[in-house]
């Protein structure tokens, strides 16, 4: 028996804002986000990804499109009546009031009865392990605290969504890493359903179950993370996730196990095990990453300097020494420059140097396919 797909909790269909002065932000945007999902919208400043999450809470209005919430359309729902808790960047918590009744206080508004809301109270304290600090206010706790008690004001109210608006720009390094691991760990003890905005791609790989990748107003790809480092769709998603040595190519062969892209500007043929979409003669592009890059001072024994397959050869023009780690700046005999890292595992290691000519190898599975 098939297994019957999850329905969405998050609709959005043909989405679209365009401001007064004629700025399109979002641009008929189509996404599906399920429950207990930790969704992230990533991208730079401009991409979008803040207006999309505004028109989730109500406060900006769409141009074009709809937003379906657990089934219902929200075209005509203010923010207040909308199943959905935004925690912003500042964590907006009153000054004068204790963190106990900080959280207390959107479950008043909604004029809960009093034991239900000490009940949710204490049940958002424990969640986020601050029941002795209850009776603290915002100026006696650190950033991460201050952080978590905003989470648990959200939770408290018990929505189907809760959007994150950049939650950790505010903290400094060590304290993000670690809130990185603590909102995770939140989100799947209460089985919340997360949307949040960042610009941090390290943010985004480390506590999301899917990404959206945006710019100018597009989706350019929703997928979870490893499939968003390991199968990039285009140049931009490539290099906006890490970093990539990009070629142009042209399909020459392409069949149900093997594929084959001839580079002039590698200046080698790239072979993989594998049918890829697309027809001969199709321009393409192929991707590499630094660490899927293997550096050698040594000739493959299969080289053949009139048709190389997998390889390019070139000189190293710079050194990174990283400690762990080091990475090379080999300019190809096409010209480009192309980086490989190599870990330094053995301490007198006969490593590649200035000026030293060198050959760049890949395992064919790890060639990425671009088609735009």
């Amino acid at each position: 028996m098939s297994k019957t797909p999850k329905k969405p909790l998050v609709t959005i269909k043909n989405l679209s804002k365009q401001f007064d002065d004629g700025h399109l932000a979002v641009d008929s945007i189509n996404l599906d986000v399920y429950p207990k999902e930790f969704f992230s919208l990533l991208g730079g400043s401009g991409s979008g990804k803040s207006t999309l999450l505004r028109m989730l809470a109500g406060f900006e209005k769409p141009t074009d499109g709809k937003i379906i919430i657990d089934g219902v359309d929200m075209s005509n729902i203010p923010p207040y009546k909308r199943p959905v808790n935004m925690m912003f960047q500042s964590y907006a918590l009153f000054p004068h009031m204790t963190i106990k009744q900080n959280i207390m206080f959107g479950l008043k508004q909604d004029r809960l009865p009093k034991e239900d809301i000490e009940k949710r109270t204490n049940a958002a304290l424990k969640i986020i392990k601050m029941e002795h600090l209850a009776k603290r206010k915002p100026h006696q706790l650190s950033g991460g605290q201050r952080q978590r008690v905003a989470l648990a004001r959200c939770l408290a109210k018990r929505p189907k969504l809760i959007l994150l608006d950049e939650p950790l720009s505010a903290l400094d390094k060590n304290l993000r890493d670690q809130m990185q691991f603590e909102l995770v760990d939140i989100q799947e003890q209460t089985g919340s359903t997360f949307i949040m905005v960042t610009h941090d791609q390290e943010e985004a790989m480390t506590m999301s179950t899917r990404i959206g990748i945006m710019s100018d107003g597009w989706l350019e790809q929703v997928s979870p993370p490893s499939e968003i480092y390991e199968f990039p769709k285009s140049k931009f998603v490539a290099n906006f996730i890490g970093k990539s040595a990009i070629f142009e190519g042209r399909i020459s062969k392409t069949s149900k196990n093997k594929s084959v892209i001839e580079s002039d500007e590698a200046k080698t043929s790239f072979i993989l095990e594998r049918n890829i979409d697309g027809v001969e003669d199709q321009e393409i592009w192929v991707g590499l990453r630094p660490e899927k890059i293997f550096i050698d001072k040594e000739k493959p024994e299969d080289y053949d300097p009139k048709k190389p397959v997998n390889c390019i050869k070139g000189v190293v023009e710079d050194i990174a020494y990283l400690g762990g780690l080091s990475t090379y700046h080999v300019r190809t005999e096409g010209g480009k420059i192309v980086k490989s890292t190599d870990f330094n595992i053995e301490r007198n290691a006969d490593h590649p140097s200035w000026g030293d000519e060198v050959y760049l190898t890949w395992e064919s599975q790890n060639i990425m396919v671009l088609y735009s």
